[in-house]
């Protein structure tokens, strides 16, 4: 197996700052774009005799 090339390992850096920098930049438009999370209105995980609908998550609840 040879040896990476310095050419070799400064692409690799770079598409690696290229990745950091696309990721965080979504992280920042979903945060800008996203409404506020109400974490109070979620249902629980188990609802059982809590009158509450136990059936789907937080994910697939229709508002």
């Amino acid at each position: 197996m040879s040896t990476p090339t310095p050419a070799r390992t400064s692409n690799r850096k770079r598409l690696a700052w290229v990745f950091w920098l696309i990721l965080l930049g979504f992280i920042a438009w979903d945060f800008q774009t996203s409404a506020p999370i109400d974490v109070r209105d979620e249902p629980p995980l188990i609802a059982a005799g809590s009158g509450r609908s136990g059936s789907g998550g937080h994910c697939s609840m229709s508002k």
